[in-house]
């Protein structure tokens, strides 16, 4: 029992300190988990049209290190940004974040809620079960 309930206090406390992206962050961020580390002119680069302006990409990353999201090393006058939380950090804050708010922490909600609104096809289903099997 202890165990569970660490696990779940855990969980609380990870949701409490959870800082949530923007859309124009998460889009800079998955740049850098791609990246693995970037200069602000490669992940402008990166981009899709209608890029925005180095001075936009600029600003958003040092927001993101203010969040805590990138660190950055020094290179002269030019900062080089690296991520300092993993996108599958952050794949596991938003989730828990997701079941906390909208299903009531339960995964049997949230996966019947996918299955009610058919946002998933038989091979995931059938991919689905596999895991399940797996994990027995």
């Amino acid at each position: 029992m202890t165990c569970y309930y660490n696990s779940i206090f855990y969980a609380i406390k990870v949701m409490e300190d959870f800082k949530e992206l923007t859309k124009a962050e998460e889009q800079i961020m998955k740049e850098l988990w791609d990246m693995g580390r970037g200069f602000v002119k490669e992940i402008v680069d990166r981009l899709p049209e209608p890029k925005p302006a180095y001075n936009t990409v600029s600003t958003i990353v040092r927001i993101l290190e203010t969040k805590g999201f990138v660190t950055h090393e020094s290179f002269g006058k030019s900062h080089q940004y690296l991520p300092k939380i993993s996108k599958e950090e952050y794949k596991k804050g938003i989730t828990g974040k997701l079941l906390t708010n909208y299903f009531d922490n339960s995964p049997k909600s949230m996966l019947s809620y996918f299955l009610e609104e058919n946002r998933l096809d038989v091979q995931e289903l059938d991919e689905i079960l596999s895991i399940i099997e797996r994990n027995k």
